[in-house]
């Protein structure tokens, strides 16, 4: 029979049709295999010093331990599933404590388990590694200065970045915000840039720290990020830097950055232009700004909440136009602050029963929020404060441990059914889900929320894990 697609009047078709599948794969490579932090924590420049994430972290760690000295408490305090179910009375608080101290807890006891485990997660990640990321922030966290002022601070803190450096103090993420590139403060942004970069660059012999990134604030329209994406060409010519070492991140805070006045969708719009000319993408993520955001929306302050509705359709609105790009996407803090009313060593009981009362109310406050925002696929989110850190990692080990032993037996399962179709010739037509059971155990290791342990007991290593192909673990599996 002769066949009628004749190949001379069809590879012009085919051949429009490869550019364009060329072209899509390139807009959308799909969930980047590097890390990406859980938090950002944000500071005003001018309180930065080499040692300030190490600081912050026995600060979160002093937390824990002053509001939380065991993980029933911890449970009860943020509300975690189950914890109704947990002692009320101190003697049974301390028996059951004292219990999991030297028997551990049985899996099948969930809410016990439960609470347990996110307790000893989060110990060890503050123990470990509570700052994750740290930005120096010269724009709302420090205000509105004289030049001179700016200026110096611009130095101060490029010298304790190029310090911790050296002293390997700095936390894996770090970078700086500048003001925005709107008219009223694009030249004082530029010139923090110029100072900071420079100064930084002359103290450190031309490096940069591991994952440096500029923070864009209040982006509105593509050309801001195009501008600061040519400023990072000029200095990168007149310094050590190879061409595309210096990254960015935008910050979506207005109603314009997420429909512009065409009617557009406008957050992809201003990454894409920011990655338009470049080899390698210039801009890595996009932070949403809950406050500012709210504020445009002309919300009154008693409903700028991080759980709004008009939040949640921006955060939608992110989502779905970032969806696939490889840029990390990062959700806002909560500015509720986990500080009690009374200061001193000197309390009364009743000091420090409203002292306990009040952090408690903060932190489940923050969980809450945080929670809502992993729900919805923002798995990093700013910090404001190092009292809220310890609720930062014990919401990511929550959020991973509820699903931890379900995840675990059908991975396990999911690999062996994979390997044994691929073996027989059959053909195994459910690599998605599979492909999500092992972003899940990817997200939840690299935030610390589980152990290399829980990874082998779904039938996988951490390597295969960090992979992140349950496709290329299969094909492995059969050779």
């Amino acid at each position: 029979m002769k066949n009628i697609l004749a190949y001379n009047r069809t590879s012009g078709i085919l051949n429009q049709l490869a550019d364009a599948n060329c072209s899509f794969e390139a807009n959308y490579p799909g969930k980047p295999l590097k890390r990406q932090p859980v938090h950002t924590l944000y500071g005003g420049a001018h309180l930065f010093k080499s040692d300030t994430a190490e600081k912050m972290g026995k600060l979160a760690q002093n937390s824990l331990a002053d509001y939380a000295p065991n993980f029933v408490t911890f449970a009860q305090a943020l509300g975690l599933k189950g914890a109704d179910n947990l002692p009320q009375n101190n003697r049974e608080i301390d028996a059951l404590v004292a219990d999991a101290g030297k028997n551990g807890v049985d899996p099948a006891n969930s809410a016990t388990w439960l609470a347990w485990r996110v307790y000893e997660q989060v110990s060890k990640k503050l123990e470990r590694e509570a700052i994750e990321d740290f930005r120096l922030d010269y724009e709302d966290g420090f205000g509105i200065r004289p030049n001179e002022e700016e200026d110096a601070v611009a130095v101060q803190g490029a010298k304790a970045v190029a310090s911790g450096m050296k002293q390997g103090t700095l936390p894996p993420f770090i970078g700086i915000r500048i003001k925005p590139f709107n008219r009223e403060f694009v030249e004082r942004g530029v010139r923090t840039l110029d100072i900071f970069l420079s100064t930084l660059l002359k103290e450190s012999g031309g490096v940069l720290p591991e994952n440096f990134v500029v923070t864009l604030p209040k982006v509105e329209i593509p050309e801001q990020a195009v501008a600061l994406i040519g400023l990072f060409k000029v200095l990168e010519a007149d310094s050590a830097l190879n061409s595309g070492d210096l990254k960015m991140e935008i910050m979506i805070e207005t109603t314009q950055s997420i429909i512009n006045s065409e009617g557009e969708v406008t957050p992809r719009k201003i990454a894409n232009a920011a990655n338009e000319d470049s080899e390698q993408n210039r801009c890595i993520g996009a932070h949403f700004g809950t406050y500012d955001y709210t504020a445009s929306c002309d919300l009154i302050t008693a409903y700028q909440t991080m759980d709004s509705t008009v939040c949640d359709f921006a955060r939608h609105m992110i989502k779905v136009a970032f969806g696939g790009s490889g840029i990390f996407l990062s959700d806002g803090a909560t500015n509720i602050m986990p500080v009690g009313p009374h200061r001193g060593k000197k309390l009364s009981t009743l000091q420090i029963r409203e002292n306990m009362e009040t952090v408690h109310r903060a932190w489940k406050l923050t969980y809450a929020h945080i929670r809502h925002s992993l729900a919805h696929g923002f798995y990093q989110g700013w910090d404001l404060h190092p009292g809220q850190v310890p609720v930062r990692h014990a919401a990511n080990a929550s959020f991973f441990l509820e699903q931890l032993q379900e995840s675990t037996v059908r991975l396990k399962n999911f690999v062996e059914q994979a390997s044994k179709a691929t073996l027989s010739g059959n053909v195994f037509d459910d690599a998605a889900t599979g492909q999500g059971l092992l972003n899940f155990f990817f997200r939840a290791l690299n935030s610390g929320a589980i152990d290399s342990e829980d990874v082998e007991n779904a039938g996988v290593s951490v390597e295969e894990v960090q992979s992140g192909s349950f496709r290329k673990i299969v094909e492995a599996r059969r050779k």
